[in-house]
């Protein structure tokens, strides 16, 4: 297989990409008690970079914008891991 070949052939596998916004955590008679409406405190402040992962691997860290109404990650830094 040519090396070419070799390359494009990862380009079909998916991968999950999440935006991490912040976490919190809850006991469950705590969590049972939610309902619509309810609002779940994240152990973020307005304006911290939130975390980007790809299959659950922290990759990057950025920031949430607007794009035509849409929410989209505008990515401020890029992490190697090792």
């Amino acid at each position: 297989m040519s090396e070419d070949m070799e390359d494009q052939a990862v380009y079909d596998i998916n991968v999950d990409v999440t935006a991490v916004l912040g976490t919190a955590s809850l006991l469950v008679n705590q969590l049972l008690k939610l309902g619509r409406g309810a609002v779940v405190e994240l152990g973020q402040n307005v304006g911290d970079p939130i975390d980007l992962r790809i299959n659950n691997r922290l990759v990057g860290r950025g920031e949430v914008v607007v794009v035509e109404d849409r929410l989209a990650i505008s990515i401020t830094e890029m992490i190697q891991n090792k």
